[in-house]
């Protein structure tokens, strides 16, 4: 019988990253889910405070070279890997000069986010997406963790659900604390609405006029799992509201345990 597979898609990881407590949680989780018995793979940008030196990060020849569009705008994408240390997986880092190479990660020197998180927002998603299709390998459960992969679940519920490489996934967002939600403005539905999909497509998304990342992942899809004790009172709404399996807020050292049950949990449905 062959191993069931997840997916990570995650915006930091520690020790590339260590920004939030998402940089921990997803050192420990992909590594505890792989001895769990799982297949997995990890995806997350390749900021440029990443040294790829001392990380030992090496181009994948094989899977680069395609592009993304942006705004119609075609930016190369670059695909790198890594061996993380101290376990045996590999994380594959989406890379593009024009949105990541650069020496902070969201916000500028002067602590303002970055006016393009929101065209980095979609590049990342759509590039994680079509690069799992590069690989030719289905996953079971995708895990998207942080507001920076919130277009993930709508994009596989819409534009890749007729996929054969996604048509048996089922998606899991991760909520944590944002602070970058307010910064995005119209502009990124517009943006987001890649290959035929309409504005009313990511209604979710928006509200009062303001963009709702986190409501608009969660909206798509099929599980959520609260990673922050602080998320907004708006998430722990939509949370409490919902009748998906859900996972609640866990202090860190039984955090990783809970969500690989939930994945299994989430597999006997």
């Amino acid at each position: 019988m062959s191993k069931k597979r997840v997916l990570f898609i995650t915006q930091e990881m520690n020790p590339y990253t260590t920004l939030s407590e998402i940089s921990g949680i997803l050192r420990k989780l992909p590594q505890k889910t792989a001895e769990s018995g799982f297949e997995i793979r990890v995806l997350m940008p390749k900021y440029g405070t990443i040294n790829e030196r001392r990380h030992k990060l090496h181009e994948v020849v094989r899977l680069s070279g395609m592009n993304i569009i942006v705004d119609d705008e075609d930016y190369p994408l670059i695909i790198k890997v890594a061996s993380l240390p101290g376990a045996r997986l590999q994380v594959y880092f989406l890379d593009n000069e024009e949105f990541f190479k650069r020496k902070f990660v969201f916000n500028d020197k002067d602590e303002k986010p970055f006016e393009d998180n929101q065209e980095r927002t979609v590049f990342f998603c759509k590039s994680a997406l079509e690069t799992v299709k590069k690989f030719g390998w289905a996953p079971d459960i995708v895990h998207c963790s942080g507001w920076m992969t919130s277009l993930v679940p709508l994009f596989l519920k819409t534009v890749y659900k007729d996929d054969p490489i996604f048509a048996e996934s089922k998606v899991i967002y991760s909520a944590y604390e944002n602070q970058y939600e307010s910064t995005f403005t119209e502009k990124f539905i517009d943006l987001a609405t890649i290959n035929n999909l309409s504005k009313s497509d990511l209604e979710a998304y928006h509200t009062d006029r303001a963009i709702t990342l986190d409501a608009g992942a969660i909206a798509h899809s099929d599980a959520l799992i609260i990673g922050s004790e602080s998320v907004s009172d708006s998430v722990k709404e939509l949370f409490d509201a919902s009748e998906m399996p859900k996972m609640e807020y866990q202090e860190a050292e039984t955090f990783v345990p809970s969500c690989v049950e939930f994945y299994k949990s989430m597999l006997e449905e």
